[in-house]
C-alpha cells in the first residue's frame, strides 16, 4: 500500500461527540480534508446506512464504523480518542476509542482485511489502553501503524 492506512492527520485526540453520528462526521472530516474522502456528505450517508444494518460498537469502549463507499479514494483509518465517551451501541457501554475504516468501492476487501487486523489487536487490553494513554496523534497512528497494518 503507497499510501499509508493512517497517518496523524486523521487522529482526533481530544474528541468531544454529541453521538456516534456526530464522532464520525468528525472522522469523516478529517479523512476529507486529507483528501481521502471525495465527499464528506455521500461517505457520511454510506456510514450511516452501514451503522443502521448492525450497531459497530465492541466491547471494551470501541466504536467501528465502516464502510465501502465511491467516495474514498484509498482504504483509510481515522481514530479518535473520545474521552467522554460515546454510544456506539456495545453491550458494556460507550466508546472512548472510535475507529472509522473508510474503503473504496472497487477495493478487493481491503476493509474487512483492516477490520479483521486491527480487532485482533482489540480484544488486548494492552492495545487499547496504548491508544487511550498516547499522548498525541503521532503516536496514535504509529502505535495502529506497528500493530494492525497488513503486511
Amino acid at each position: 500500500m503507497s499510501t499509508p492506512l493512517i497517518t496523524p492527520d486523521l487522529v482526533a485526540v481530544d474528541l468531544v461527540a454529541t453521538d456516534r453520528d456526530d464522532a464520525t462526521r468528525q472522522l469523516i472530516d478529517l479523512l476529507y480534508a486529507a483528501g481521502r474522502v471525495t465527499d464528506a456528505d455521500g461517505f457520511h450517508a454510506d456510514v450511516r446506512a452501514r451503522e443502521a444494518q448492525m450497531a459497530t460498537g465492541m466491547p471494551g469502549g470501541i466504536g467501528l464504523p465502516h464502510a465501502r463507499s465511491s467516495h474514498v479514494t484509498v482504504p483509510s483509518l481515522a481514530v479518535g480518542k473520545v474521552p467522554a465517551g460515546v454510544d456506539f451501541g456495545a453491550p458494556d457501554g460507550p466508546a472512548t476509542l472510535v475507529f472509522l475504516i473508510a474503503a473504496p468501492d472497487a477495493g478487493d476487501g481491503d476493509h474487512l482485511k483492516i477490520l479483521a487486523a486491527l480487532a485482533r489487536r482489540l480484544v488486548h487490553e494492552s492495545f487499547r489502553t496504548s491508544l487511550k494513554e498516547a499522548p498525541d496523534a503521532a503516536t496514535v497512528a504509529e502505535i495502529v501503524t506497528r500493530e494492525v497494518v497488513p503486511s
